[in-house]
């Protein structure tokens, strides 16, 4: 006969929940507050008194809540684990003073104490009750055998002692600490308490305060009241659905910044306003409304760190330092209080740091940005948090979340470099237009004017000289392998489909013509790549024979995004010619097109069109117009050429950049130009217009 058995928890148990679960006394505190808001506590007050010294040390943490009466402490606080506030969620219980829901669903956060203190005393009052007393030695559970036989003192007391009057609340005295505490734990705590609530959106209805008697401790620590000013770009937006709702991005240069203006970019502008359809690098859609996350509001004061630059207005430069890397990041709070532990020192939740290291000097890490990320209880049930209270649960909620607020930063970003290269182009330490050239130059006018001695200046000059011609060819040989390098993609792309259509026509078709002829089209696609790590001499070359190969290159690209390509080049000019560098023309003339064909696909543009010419009406220059029918340009014209500055999520910017500087290395220039200086059809003079201008030579 099978006999029934129960489960008998061993006394330690509890012990070693707390140690596990809570990670360090900050959270252990934390648990504690959020304690005392679920309680609907307006104030809470932190009492640390000689704490350096473990068996001295005492930690006093009291709210004025609603407080608990003695059926609550044996049959909730007693019992771990208890879903008294999961039900009050599930069931939509607000707080009857401050209308909040819980943010503690697991029922553990009494294990905060134990993390703290071996000795504990609970004193509670709930209105029209008595006030309730609890002790509590957490020794006893390591010589006890199991929970059952651990005795717990609880009592009523028939006159308050702590709670009189209509007081109410709960108070916990913590002795027989746990660990000495240090300086750096106290001011650690102090950072983790004032980071609890919103700096930007902290509820009026709850206040947490510290009082420690080493005062020393926490003394000439900066606040965020202090830093938050010493800001330079600022973002405010919310997301909903599949689209940023709301978007103010703010640039606001200090006094001292006399020569550069203020700016404030909106959801209408037109640098962003084709841009706030979230979507992740390969255009699919990052949608949010499939699941229960609501609205996010995302805000931020982003920084500049460089040395130079806060010269100009920051007098506590190390300060402002040690701040941001103490408490920079983009932490998550829901109904204004924070979910532990997004934005601590080493959470990067959002690889901020892989980000950056990818892309050196244009992403923003961690220690350059103070960001806050606000959520709705209510609203938010499918981001779930985790047990040991170190964020939410990884799942495809959580994925879109964090690609939510990727995306939104990935356009601040892309404002952001461009107000920051501003201000180095003003107050940085070197010209931002070839810094190496111009210090060459710079030097060679010093030899000039200072070097008495002919034939010294000679053999200096000669020098300088070829220091110069050093630097443009391994220049030159880096542009090339970039270029390359941004094309890989379009190659792999290209040959993906190739091969595809290979495996389709092999399986389906008898004849050897139509397999014949793709396996000789991947060959020359290859070929033709080929010449794009190929270094070729400057000679003149047929201009519609560059534009050929470079759309023969992508001709299956074309075919499968539905493009039709108006081929007025070839009714331009006979055997018009340019000098140039023909593999280069060739990469520059796909970069602009891949744009095209990503922002079709963005967009969702009916109809794709990309319209090619031949245009001879400059007097100097033989020009190659390529044209789109697509949302056009999403950033400045003057701001897109410059490296890094993208529009795409997770773009490197780095494509229109090197078609620039392609064209300067044939004495030529990358255009982009009004509607009406050349004479294309109206169809396209809505849509994106770049020219590659080469000069004519004989």
């Amino acid at each position: 006969m099978n006999k029934g058995r129960i489960f008998k928890p061993r006394a330690r148990l509890l012990l070693q929940l707390g140690d596990q679960l809570i990670r360090n006394e900050s959270i252990a505190l934390l648990e504690l507050i959020k304690n005392a808001y679920d309680a609907d506590a307006k104030e809470v007050s932190i009492k640390m008194r000689k704490v350096d010294i473990k068996d001295k040390g005492s930690i006093v943490i009291e709210d004025d809540g609603t407080g608990m009466d003695i059926d609550i402490i044996t049959n909730v606080w007693m019992e771990p684990g208890s879903d008294f506030k999961e039900l009050m969620y599930q069931n939509k219980q607000l707080t009857k003073k401050y209308k909040r829901l819980p943010l503690g669903e697991k029922g553990i956060g009494r294990f905060g104490a134990h993390k703290l203190g071996f000795d504990i005393e609970l004193i509670t009052k709930t209105e029209n009750k008595k006030e309730v007393y609890l002790k509590i030695d957490w020794n006893i559970f390591k010589s006890s055998k199991y929970l059952e036989d651990v005795p717990i003192t609880i009592s009523e007391r028939d006159e308050s002692q702590v709670f009189s009057g209509r007081r109410t609340g709960t108070k916990i005295i913590l002795r027989k600490l746990k660990s000495n505490w240090t300086r750096g734990m106290v001011r650690e705590v102090y950072r983790a308490i004032n980071s609890l609530c919103s700096p930007f959106n902290a509820p009026d209805s709850f206040k947490v305060s510290l009082d420690i008697d080493k005062k020393e401790w926490v003394e000439k620590l900066l606040t965020w009241k202090d830093i938050k000013d010493y800001s330079l770009f600022s973002l405010n937006c919310e997301i909903e659905g599949d689209k940023i709702k709301t978007f103010r991005y703010e640039f606001n240069p200090w006094p001292t910044m006399k020569k550069i203006k203020s700016r404030v970019i909106s959801e209408k502008s037109p640098e962003v306003e084709k841009r706030l359809r979230m979507v992740y690098k390969d255009k699919s859609s990052i949608d949010l409304s499939p699941f229960k996350i609501g609205k996010i509001k995302f805000k931020a004061f982003i920084y500049d760190r460089e040395s130079r630059i806060l010269e100009l207005g920051v007098q506590d430069k190390k300060g402002l330092k040690d701040y941001l890397d103490s408490n920079g990041g983009i932490r998550v709070y829901r109904d204004g209080i924070r979910v532990y532990d997004y934005g601590e020192p080493g959470n990067d939740w959002l690889n901020l740091g892989g980000r950056r290291v990818n892309i050196p000097a244009k992403r923003i890490s961690n220690n350059l940005i103070m960001g806050a990320v606000h959520i709705n209880r209510d609203n938010s049930s499918d981001l779930i948090e985790k047990t040991n209270r170190e964020g939410f649960i990884e799942g495809e909620a959580y994925n879109k979340f964090s690609a939510a607020i990727l995306y939104a930063l990935g356009i601040v970003e892309g404002l952001r470099n461009s107000d920051k290269d501003k201000i180095r182009t003003f107050y940085g330490p070197t010209p931002s237009s070839e810094p190496v050239i111009s210090s060459i130059n710079d030097l060679k006018d010093v030899v000039e004017k200072k070097i008495k001695d002919s034939k010294l200046k000679e053999e200096v000059s000669k020098y300088l000289t070829r220091i110069e011609n050093d630097y443009r060819t391994i220049n030159e040989t880096l542009l090339r392998s970039a270029g390359a390098g941004l094309s890989l993609s379009v190659v792999i792309h290209e040959v993906e489909k190739i091969v595809a259509e290979l495996k389709h026509v092999i399986k389906k078709e008898k004849t050897n013509e139509r397999i014949i002829s793709l396996i000789k089209h991947l060959s020359e696609i290859l070929e033709s790549y080929g010449e794009l790590v190929r270094k070729t001499d400057y000679k003149f070359q047929n201009i519609k024979k560059i534009i050929d190969q470079a759309l023969f290159n992508i001709e299956f690209r074309r075919e499968i995004h539905k493009i039709q390509v108006i081929k007025d080049y070839q009714n331009s000019m006979e055997n018009s010619k340019i000098k140039c560098a023909r593999n280069l023309v060739i990469g520059s003339i796909l970069n602009i097109i891949d744009n095209s064909i990503w922002w079709f696909d963005y967009s969702g543009t009916k109809n794709k069109k990309i319209y090619l010419s031949i245009s001879n009406e400059f007097p100097e220059h033989l020009c190659i117009i390529i044209a789109d029918n697509g949302p056009g340009f999403t950033l400045p014209t003057e701001e897109i050429t410059k490296p890094f500055v993208t529009g795409k999520p997770d773009g490197m910017g780095l494509g229109l950049h090197i078609v620039e500087e392609v064209m300067k290395m044939q004495n030529g220039k990358v255009l982009f130009p009004e509607k009406d200086v050349f004479k294309i059809p109206e169809e396209f003079k809505k849509g994106a217009i770049s020219v590659l201008a080469f000069k004519k030579e004989e």
